[in-house]
């Protein structure tokens, strides 16, 4: 049955990828802490194509999954984000993040590492156009709601009162007599020092206590895969457009986040499939399930939720597509790249970086089950 040869090679994925998950989550923990909710809301309100940009661009490093996604997205729209907008966030944050970017350099590969991302970002912009664009032919009674939200929000506001509140904190007339205020460098340094406990705390509880059983089971199938799967079952249809069909009919009804699915398509790949194949698998599987799928719907309503699965398909596809062309025109051996990866971190660390994570994971399990 060869058990040993499965866990061998259950080991070895995973201290390929634990130092880079660490790195990752840190990163991600710290973006989710230190970027304002507010600086997000204010730069992707307004139709038009630069906030669907700004959205998709500010949505790709956050390391959310397509439910944890949700709540945020509906947030920045209840405070004024176009739907356009709004569509470009929920399809950039699941698909990519900087904690699985980290696991895909590591498990499939520097190009696999650029293209993914690169791919996610245009399916995010893709489709928040299209959403825009369905948005034409209707009213413009939401946008009057929206302002006259707004309004009442504002209606008891001075103008005057309010720049005058917020500028007086730095102000000069107030800096000499409270130096340790708003504007001191010590609650500076303090604030600083606490968003970095927070983000990493943050980083070590919510944000793995949300991906390490899929991360595992992504882990356990990878293996599956290697030891016991012929290494050409899958290539006789691993490619092509009725392949990257099936990829997509089976992804996008399933829950699987952005970083729990890298080992699953290290596991396909292994199998046989081709890098585009795998890539289609990457970017609609995070991008939507069920649950998410009926929730667009019901905010953002059936045009968008038409919009919204256009394009994550179309896009996937094309890139699927593009890349296995480029790497069969280019005689790229993505294995190779892949081989390489794994060892450009010394042993130590990966066994470090795997401790940490079974450390952290070990603390979740007690905190859920005592």
């Amino acid at each position: 049955m060869n058990i040993a040869l499965f866990f061998e090679n259950f080991l070895k994925l995973s201290l390929d990828a634990a130092p880079w998950l660490v790195l990752g989550l840190i990163i991600g923990g710290l973006i989710n802490t230190i970027i304002p909710t507010a600086w997000l809301e204010k730069h992707l309100k307004g139709e038009g194509f630069l906030p669907v940009v700004k959205a998709a661009l500010f949505g790709a490093p956050l390391p959310l999954c397509s439910c944890g996604v949700l709540p945020a997205a509906l947030g920045l729209r209840k405070a004024g984000a176009s739907k356009s907008a709004t569509t470009s966030f929920l399809i950039s944050t699941p698909e990519t993040g900087v904690d699985s970017v980290m696991i895909t350099y590591a498990l499939l590969g520097p190009l696999m590492a650029i293209t993914r991302p690169a791919a996610a970002i245009l399916s995010a912009i893709t489709a928040g156009l299209l959403v825009g664009k369905s948005e034409q032919g209707e009213t413009k009674e939401s946008a009057k709601q929206h302002s006259h939200a707004e309004t009442i929000v504002s209606c008891c506001a001075n103008p005057i009162e309010t720049a005058s509140h917020t500028s007086s904190c730095c102000s000069t007339s107030t800096a000499n007599s409270e130096k340790d205020s708003c504007c001191g460098t010590k609650d500076n340094h303090q604030k600083t020092t606490s968003s970095l406990v927070s983000g990493i705390k943050y980083a070590f509880s919510d944000l793995l206590d949300g991906i390490i059983f899929w991360l595992f089971i992504g882990v356990l199938f990878s293996a599956a895969i290697q030891t016991w799967v012929p290494s050409d079952f899958l290539s006789v249809w691993g490619s092509g457009l009725p392949a990257m069909l099936v990829m997509i009919a089976i992804s996008i009804p399933m829950y699987v986040c952005a970083t729990a699915s890298t080992p699953l398509a290290a596991g396909l790949m292994m199998g046989g499939i081709s890098p585009g194949t795998a890539l289609v698998f990457l970017l609609a599987g995070p991008a939507s399930n069920i649950g998410s799928l009926g929730v667009i719907k019901k905010e953002l309503g059936k045009r968008a939720l038409i919009a919204y699965l256009t394009g994550v398909t179309v896009i996937a596809i094309l890139s699927g597509l593009l890349l296995d062309w480029y790497v069969e025109s280019n005689n790229i051996n993505i294995q190779a790249q892949i081989n390489a990866s794994e060892d450009i971190l010394p042993v130590w660390l990966s066994w470090l970086g795997l401790i940490i994570i079974l450390v952290a994971s070990a603390r979740l399990l007690w905190k859920r089950y005592r």
